[in-house]
């Protein structure tokens, strides 16, 4: 029997989720939750053997999940779902140490023979986000810019970006335009917004 943790925000998604999930012979959902930053104590609590996570959640993205997981317990099988195809996100999940990445349109019998994958070893990207990522490229930001545009597109000024990462505001200004002109924005709001569409922050 798989243990299975499911962490997905949208209720009735995750509901949906964990009925499927159910269906299978041999899987079984231990527990889910809404939030990522609940993830990694129901793992443990509930001796998951993997875990599938959404993209975007409150209180810790997956791909945040996915990182404290590997940090935990390298190898850890991960299985993210998105509902937002995003060649960007792919990318960082599979960088973070994801072995699977499907989209939620995903058919019930793709999904179990995935998690059964995943969780014997083996890597599964659907080939249509594969096929976007490879068209779309590498990120062009370093970590520290995707960082620095991330803090300030949530609305934070310089000063305060540049407390929360420890560095001097003209640190902070150097990543920012740097950030800008490699997405060719006309400023921090424009440059945050490609960014995020294309899943790099």
């Amino acid at each position: 029997m798989i243990r299975i943790v499911v962490a997905e925000d949208e209720g009735l998604t995750r509901e949906a989720l964990v009925a499927l999930i159910g269906l299978a012979e041999g899987l079984c959902v231990v527990a889910s939750t809404g939030r990522g930053d609940e993830v990694l104590v129901l793992a443990e609590e509930h001796a998951a053997d993997l875990v599938i996570l959404d993209v975007e959640m409150p209180g810790m993205d997956g791909i945040q999940v996915v990182e404290r997981l590997q940090a935990l317990r390298a190898g850890f099988p991960t299985l993210m779902l998105t509902s937002h195809a995003r060649p960007g996100s792919l990318q960082r999940a599979l960088r973070a140490g994801a072995r699977g990445f499907l989209t939620k349109e995903v058919s019930a019998e793709r999904l179990w023979d995935v998690i059964r994958r995943v969780h014997g070893g083996d890597r599964y990207v659907d080939p249509g986000l594969a096929a976007a990522a490879l068209a779309a490229g590498d990120n062009p930001l370093t970590a520290r810019e995707a960082e620095v545009l991330r803090w300030a597109g949530e609305g934070n000024p310089l000063g305060v970006v540049a407390d929360k990462l420890n560095v001097s505001e003209g640190t902070v200004r150097n990543h920012m335009s740097s950030a800008i002109r490699k997405l060719g924005a006309p400023n921090r709001i424009v440059a945050f917004h490609r960014a995020t569409e294309a899943g790099w922050i």
